[in-house]
């Protein structure tokens, strides 16, 4: 629901990586990935309110996230600064995504921000400018804004779309906070897994379209799954059933089905402690048309 002075009830969609290689890393420091990013069909809800007053601010409180550090926050001063725009915004979120969980919820709120304010504020930048924009923000919010399912590599901002089949995903997440830093700075991280082509990923996508483990892996899984108890309990649980991955850098795993049937009767099997949800995949971004 939309009008001249607000945008509500935006999506901003999870995502997760259906394989992760790290090939190297850059004289920059950074990490040089591979990877094939999946958008879902569940994340945070975010409503966007605009003031003619130019303040940006956070009007629900996120525990662990100060105001100023929030990337929502620090995405909407951004476009304020890069378009001299003189209006503002009130943000409001409702956090359903997990944090720590490898699912991008931080990044995609903020690439979210941007589209919703590039429509509300009426500054009307190009898809290319938004996204070089939102790499100032972080490395997967490109993505985010890029709205397709996308073959990456670089840090993850150079995107190629591409299209893959409707599938149903169980999801499940850990009580633990995985943090990114810590893990790509594990000496025992995989850093050079042989570089592989779109080409050779496409191949296996009409080769095998119920997906999951024939093509590529997570180079983190293992270091992640070392430190962390719980996140190799859960690749644990998933072996008697499905085969399964970690997202990201954890501490979400997941396994695809075919049917949203399916992939609920795997959730029932579930310990009742552990936090899960059955959801679909997305083609794009809920706001893709919000740019062009």
């Amino acid at each position: 629901m939309s009008s001249t002075d607000s945008i509500r009830d935006c999506l901003a969609p999870a995502k997760l990586n259906l394989f992760l290689h790290i090939t190297g890393r850059r004289p920059d420091g950074y990490h040089a990935l591979q990877t094939v990013f999946q958008l879902l069909d569940w994340g945070d809800v975010l409503h966007f309110t605009r003031r003619d007053d130019g303040i940006v601010t956070r009007v629900t409180d996120v525990p662990g996230v100060a105001q100023d550090d929030d990337l929502v926050v620090r995405a909407a001063r951004l476009l304020q600064q890069h378009t001299g725009s003189r209006y503002g915004v009130q943000i409001e979120i409702d956090k359903r995504l997990p944090m720590g969980a490898g699912l991008g919820g931080g990044s995609s709120d903020a690439a979210t921000t941007l589209l919703a304010l590039n429509r509300l504020w009426g500054v009307d930048l190009s898809r290319e400018t938004l996204q070089n924009l939102a790499l100032q923000l972080g490395a997967d919010v490109p993505f985010f804004v890029f709205g397709q399912n996308a073959f990456a590599e670089g840090v993850g901002e150079a995107l190629q779309a591409v299209e893959l089949p409707k599938r149903f995903f169980l999801v499940v997440t850990p009580n633990v906070h995985v943090p990114t830093a810590a893990i790509f700075s594990e000496k025992a991280l995989t850093r050079d897994t042989e570089v592989v082509k779109i080409t050779d990923f496409l191949a296996q996508q009409r080769s095998d379209t119920n997906w999951p483990d024939s093509f590529g892996r997570n180079d983190m899984q293992a270091v992640v799954a070392g430190k962390y108890a719980e996140v190799a309990k859960v690749l644990e649980w998933f072996s008697n059933l499905a085969p399964a991955r970690m997202t990201g850098s954890g501490a979400s795993v997941f396994a695809a089905f075919p049917s949203r049937a399916e992939a609920e009767m795997a959730q029932a099997k579930l310990p009742a402690s552990w936090k899960s949800v059955v959801t679909g995949s997305l083609d794009s971004h809920p706001l893709f048309a919000f740019a062009s």
